[in-house]
């Protein structure tokens, strides 16, 4: 395992502050303040903050300094409905072409999740989502959908840790998510593609429900 710099813990631990609520959409973040937080110096502040510039988590703005980005609801449906094509792709081409070692780390990343969820683990659901989907992508041999993904992930992640605030959704995805590894153990690819789908129309809903100003469906 590579070890990781300074400047990406910096940025890891400002990324997960973001996905956990700890800075708020739009607001203003303090040099001062995040250079004592992380205890790191501004010149690796800044590189950190250009990291998730790049992941659109942060808005960087001459002469006003860096602010959490905002999402409205129509981009982040937008977002949904991407997510909900190449999920339904990547598990579709998965089904024939996950190996039995791929199959393996996505049954332990379930069991991950669930054991988050019982304990009410906001970060280790997230990392256990991350890792099951990253089993199945590796899996489904298309770099094109993967690169796609990638380029949306952080927003995803933000997205996600906001559609798990509604009472229960963490209980439904992991039911979700083990329907999904039904179909791709069975190697049926149009129920993969059908579970996965489903699995991102679930989570839209729900994310709209925890969306400040947007009227749940």
């Amino acid at each position: 395992m590579v070890p990781k710099t300074v400047l990406h813990l910096a940025a890891e631990n400002l990324r997960q502050a973001i996905f956990n609520g700890v800075f708020q959409p739009g607001e203003r973040l303090v040099e001062a303040d995040l250079c004592s937080r992380l205890d790191i110096s501004r010149a690796s502040l800044r590189e950190a903050l250009r990291i998730l510039a790049a992941e659109k988590l942060i808005t960087l703005v001459p002469n006003r300094g860096p602010s959490v980005a905002s999402i409205s609801w129509a981009e982040a449906e937008e977002i949904y409905d991407v997510r909900a094509m190449l999920e339904g792709e990547a598990a579709f081409r998965a089904a024939t072409r996950l190996d039995a070692g791929a199959l393996r780390e996505m049954r332990a990343a379930l069991v991950e999740f669930e054991r988050a969820v019982a304990r009410r683990d906001p970060a280790g659901r997230l990392g256990a989502t991350a890792r099951f989907y990253d089993a199945m992508l590796g899996g489904c041999e298309s770099a094109v959908i993967a690169e796609l993904l990638q380029g949306l992930v952080a927003r995803i992640t933000f997205l996600r840790a906001r559609s798990m605030q509604r009472a229960g959704r963490a209980r439904e995805s992991a039911g979700e998510l083990r329907r999904l590894l039904a179909c791709l153990e069975a190697r049926d690819a149009s129920g993969a593609r059908a579970a996965a789908i489903d699995h991102v129309h679930r989570a839209c809903a729900a994310a709209r429900a925890a969306f400040p100003g947007v009227r749940a469906a």
